[in-house]
């Protein structure tokens, strides 16, 4: 068995495409996955997030399905002969592009189909003919009932993070996915625990599989230094913004537990200068594409995230992840911190605790990893200037007195008469910019003559109807909270 991708035997198109993207050695689940998935055996295979499972089962696939391959613009020639099933809009939407880099000196065809967009351009590319269809469950089953899709010609199908599409409730919609499948077809399952809901699900719909683990299962990168602070729910924000400081990190995930506290820590956190975006389920996938886009891009510090993030985005270089919040399932945990250190880079995973709750936590997360966790006190540095933004993003640079730089964003609120000069070290004055002046609020208050008519009022027509004396005070109109119903 090789390790090598040059030693592999590939066709000259998918070699091709390999060595352009830069892929030598293999990584174990690729050393082990591919020549089983070659021979045709199904696999239940479990590995380490981000450790190269899609081209472990993309490549092979590609390689089996070349003898199908074919020039004809027909829709006929080309039918869906492998399926792609995964958790997540951006887990597909990955997926779909690796395969598309993979198959580009080929004519296998492929494309992916996932809620939160229209489906008539997904329908349009559904009715070209494709070999290859990523897709989420759910979408894929509006495309099924439509007409669509037909997969009555599967020869491949890949469950990849199972784990995760049961955890969320997918287990009804595979279930009814599979059973437009034929018998006779290939399964690859992955996922990143064996739980006992994991094997009853291989057990139903795989034959005689090949186990491959590549690590213990929950286990958490080596590369990854894990820290545990105990700090208190309003200190937490103070806290991410000084190991970021003290660490000069440049780029980092922040996972919270809800999408309402996800947006709220976002939008703080922009506030005080670091340039963040949100990412949860409440935005429209255009939106979540496009924050994923600028982070990928380094425009972005901080990807503040819930746990739709956590799973097998593969964002290269990210040296930080942190827990804003303690996940409350353990395994999202290995899930989150997998984000950083990835292929064999170093890493940082901080986690901030609160409360009986989170030490509760902690503990599952303690017992899952089977590594004793410490939970450190954070020493605040004092609360003066130390430093100033950098153009408005990343860290803080040395100046002037020490303490925490927040203040010095707070001087911007503060009143006009506590602005002026004072000295610091070194003998220059150190002046806090004024708040903007607005005329309005310096004029003294004056009251007005009369009750100022409403807007909605003001704009009715006040000429008396024809006929009636001017002298005759007519009815106040008032708002109505509902529009009566038109007589029919």
């Amino acid at each position: 068995m090789t390790s090598s991708f040059s030693n592999l035997s590939l066709a000259e198109p998918l070699a091709r495409a390999v060595a352009e993207m830069g892929y030598e050695t293999m990584t174990p689940i690729q050393e082990q996955a591919i020549p089983v998935v070659l021979a045709g055996q199904d696999v239940m295979g479990a590995a380490q997030t981000g450790t190269g499972k899609t081209a472990a089962f993309s490549l092979p696939l590609l390689q089996r399905m070349l003898k199908h391959e074919n020039s004809s613009t027909s829709p006929a020639r080309h039918p869906v002969r492998a399926l792609v099933l995964l958790p997540t809009r951006e887990l597909a939407d990955q997926v779909a592009q690796q395969v598309k880099l993979y198959a580009k000196y080929t004519n296998l065809r492929s494309c992916v189909v996932f809620g939160g967009i229209d489906m008539k351009p997904q329908t349009l590319e559904l009715k070209k003919g494709v070999e290859v269809l990523v897709a989420t469950p759910g979408r894929l089953l509006d495309h099924i009932e439509a007409k669509n899709a037909v997969l009555n010609q599967v020869e491949y199908v890949v469950l990849d993070e199972a784990d995760r599409m049961l955890d969320i409730g997918f287990l009804p919609d595979l279930q009814r996915i599979l059973s437009y499948l034929p018998k006779q077809r290939t399964t690859l399952l992955f996922s990143a625990t064996f739980s006992p809901e994991i094997k009853r699900l291989a057990g139903s719909y795989l034959q005689n599989p090949v186990t491959i683990e590549v690590a213990r299962p929950n286990e958490t990168a080596s590369t990854v230094e894990q820290r545990f602070y105990s700090v208190s729910d309003d200190d937490k924000r103070r806290a991410l913004k000084q190991i970021i400081r003290q660490r000069g990190i440049t780029q980092a995930f922040v996972f919270v537990n809800s999408k309402l506290g996800c947006a709220r820590l976002a939008r703080s956190l922009e506030r005080e200068g670091l340039k963040t975006t949100a990412l949860h389920g409440d935005k429209s996938q255009d939106e979540r594409l496009k924050a994923l886009a600028a982070f990928k891009a380094g425009e972005v510090d901080l990807l503040v995230a819930t746990d739709v993030a956590a799973r097998g985005l593969d964002i290269k270089d990210v040296p930080a992840v942190f827990n804003f919040d303690i996940p409350f399932n353990a395994e999202d945990y290995v899930h989150r911190i997998g984000r950083t250190g990835r292929a064999g880079a170093s890493g940082l995973a901080v986690s901030f605790a609160s409360g009986g709750n989170d030490v509760r936590l902690v503990a599952d997360i303690e017992k899952l990893i089977k590594n004793k966790i410490e939970l450190e006190a954070i020493e605040f540095e004092e609360d003066r200037p130390r430093g100033r933004i950098n153009d408005g993003r990343r860290h803080w640079r040395e100046e002037g007195e020490a303490g925490d730089a927040r203040d010095v964003l707070d001087t911007l609120d503060r009143p006009r008469e506590r602005s002026e000069a004072r000295p610091v070290r070194g003998g220059r004055p150190h002046r806090a910019p004024a708040a903007p002046r607005d005329p309005f609020f310096e004029q003294p208050y004056e009251t007005p003559d009369r009750e100022a008519a409403p807007a909605w009022e003001a704009a009715a027509k006040t000429t008396p109807a024809r006929g009636i004396s001017s002298n005759i005070k007519t009815k106040r109109k008032v708002p109505a909270l509902f529009k009566s119903a038109e007589p029919s």
